[in-house]
């Protein structure tokens, strides 16, 4: 019987793609029908992703932790359910398959050890639920879109694929298959639906992103050349040294399991591998141990001191001196791929000053894929961060955290301060997103060791809900925009005004989403902000400081354009009509999520998402000495 997590998740990554594939079946001459079978399609998406949330809340609460409380049990944990499903699939009878432990693995290009693997925890699963929840409200706001009405709708669909693959992947290279795959959709989305400069800001965006994707495949390149032998369930490296022995005969079985190397993709691997290279590194290898079950449950005397990373059964020794050995356990190594990954990451985060192709392209694309952009593709950045880069190089990650917080504090000032003098609209939303995305890098950034890694917790954690937060402000606030544009056919900042006359109801919902912007207490957006103040404090005060004041920049260009925008009087927009039905129901969802993910933000998001935030800590916090 097949799995049903594998059922279930590689639903949800192709069922955009199927309805994209339905799309270039059905009539072009009926544009209505082809509108309807994209929504249905997306919000297909949107359901499947609800169920999967509910699998995976139950697969919280069936495993108690030591405390005998649900949901932060070692079991549930990402790494520890990817190990248990290698080590099942690898034994010499393979172990019967976990329907419910939502990893599903299947061997894809088999001579390089790459895998279809998916799998889903609370750092991933809040980010596909709010892909699949804006691209079915941009496929709604597209519903004006006029020419190439199939072509338009399927390239929406098949994005959607690739950013929810990029998001459940556990492979690198299917994690850069999808992360690429997203390349070819927007470039055409903008290019060929865009405004009058669309050309260039398309171009531009491709190079961008091009750069970033080379800096990934070269980090990928490198980290495949690790010899993992030691990393993994013995009984892989057992049976390759079987195969050894039938093509060299001569051999004996301990020369045999000598010449076996192990070159993976998978993140779980690589991790644990970065974990023992950054303790060499540190001068902490003593603390380096062998597991002694597949998943293991750390007791008390553990805390701080033994770090189990070398599979069961492995010689400590022996696995220690190959790992010594290999180019990976050198400070040069470790600092050379994660500023590749950084990089690579940095342009969709994005980071000053890699930032330059975002306004162009906001400018340029049409609002349902502004949303798109601003609400899901930026996010792409900061998970390869928190998936990728911290994990599987925490050593040079660790080094350079102070550097990496300055970064996002200069984000998030320069960001506002661009914001600040825009007169576009477009524009200054565009330049808002990378003030606020400087928040997620700040709390990623603020590494506490085990002592302190309270703090840093709430840093990522912060930082994960900032990333749901911007999601939902970004998208609608350029729905905005594109309201307005409707009917004023421009964005020009200082020919709005009195819009709040004609269009009550429009300027009510705006200024609840302007206000979560900003990060007024009791809406979305000072959750996550608030959280990484608390970790940046702790960290370096001398970041938080400017960080802080920031706040003050964006209260100031918020409410200065929601003045321009909406207060006073304007005979040229006196007579705009009020939000249509079709435009409430692309913004009326933004407004209620706005105000409950302020108001509850346990209930809604931290309580599903905080076991594997706690988990990434537990790796990586112990590492620093």
């Amino acid at each position: 019987m097949a799995e049903s997590d594998l059922t279930w998740l590689s639903l949800l990554v192709f069922l955009p793609a199927m309805c994209a594939a339905g799309l270039l079946v059905l009539p072009s001459r009926w544009p209505e029908l082809l509108r309807w079978w994209a929504t249905f399609g997306s919000a297909g998406t949107l359901a499947l992703s609800l169920c999967v949330v509910v699998g995976y809340y139950n697969l919280l609460d069936q495993h108690l932790d030591a405390n005998g409380m649900p949901r932060h049990s070692v079991r549930t944990r990402l790494d520890s359910r990817a190990d248990k499903a290698a080590s099942d699939a690898a034994q010499p009878i393979p172990k019967k398959l976990d329907p419910n432990d939502w990893i599903a693995r299947r061997a894809w290009i088999a001579p390089f050890n790459v895998q279809f693997a998916l799998g889903v925890d609370g750092l991933s699963l809040p980010l596909v639920v709010l892909t699949a929840l804006v691209t079915l409200l941009a496929i709604v706001a597209s519903w004006k879109i006029e020419d190439g009405v199939r072509g338009y709708l399927a390239l929406l669909l098949l994005l959607e694929t690739g950013v929810i693959g990029a998001f459940l992947a556990l492979d690198f290279f299917l994690f850069y298959v999808s992360y690429e795959l997203m390349l070819l959709p927007m470039y055409v989305l903008i290019g060929l639906w865009g405004g009058n400069n669309r050309k260039y800001a398309a171009l531009k965006f491709v190079v961008y992103t091009l750069l970033g994707g080379v800096c990934l495949l070269v980090a990928m390149i490198a980290l495949y050349s690790v010899n993992a032998r030691d990393f993994v369930d013995q009984a892989e490296v057992n049976q390759r040294a079987a195969d050894v022995q039938k093509k060299q005969p001569n051999l004996k079985p301990a020369e045999a399991a000598e010449q076996v190397e192990v070159h993976t993709f998978d993140f779980v691997t690589l991790s644990k591998v970065g974990r023992a290279v950054s303790l060499v590194l540190s001068g902490q290898e003593e603390r380096l141990a062998v597991k002694t079950a597949t998943v293991e449950v750390p007791g008390p005397s553990d805390e701080a001191k033994q770090v189990r990373l070398f599979a069961p059964g492995v010689d400590r020794d022996a696995a220690l001196a190959r790992l010594k050995a290999q180019p990976v356990c050198t400070k040069r190594f470790q600092y050379l791929v994660f500023v590749l990954l950084f990089l690579g990451f940095a342009v969709k985060v994005p980071i000053v000053p890699l930032h330059s192709w975002l306004p162009d392209a906001h400018v340029e694309a049409p609002t349902p894929v502004s949303m798109i952009l601003a609400g899901v593709l930026l996010k792409l950045g900061g998970y390869g961060l928190v998936r990728v880069a911290f994990p599987v190089c925490p050593w040079a990650a660790a080094e350079l955290a102070w550097w990496i917080g300055l970064i996002g504090v200069i984000g998030i000032a320069y960001g506002a301060l661009v914001a600040m003098g825009q007169t576009d609209f477009k524009k200054l939303l565009a330049y808002s997103s990378v003030s606020h995305m400087g928040f997620v890098v700040l709390g990623l950034a603020s590494w506490g060791s085990a002592a302190n890694s309270q703090y840093w917790q709430w840093g990522v954690s912060g930082a994960m809900f900032q990333m749901v937060a911007h999601g939902i402000t970004a998208s609608a606030l350029f729905f905005i925009v594109g309201v307005v544009y409707d009917r004023a056919h421009h964005r020009d900042l200082n020919r709005f005004g009195g819009l709040k006359e004609p269009m009550p109801f429009y300027a009510g919902l705006s200024a609840i989403l302007f206000f979560a912007s900003m990060g007024l207490p009791g809406l979305c957006g000072f959750v996550g902000e608030f959280c990484v103040f608390l970790a940046a404090w702790n960290f370096s005060p001398g970041l938080a400081v400017p960080a802080v004041l920031s706040v003050v920049l964006t209260a100031a260009y918020l409410l200065w354009t929601w003045q321009r925008v909406y207060l006073g009087t304007n005979p040229a927009t006196k007579n705009f009509p009020e939000l249509t039905p079709r435009e409430a129901v692309c913004l009326v969802p933004f407004v209620l999520l706005a105000i409950a993910l302020g108001i509850a933000p346990s209930l809604l998001l931290f309580n599903w998402m905080e076991p594997s935030v706690a988990g990434w800590i537990e790796n990586l916090a112990p590492l620093k000495p």
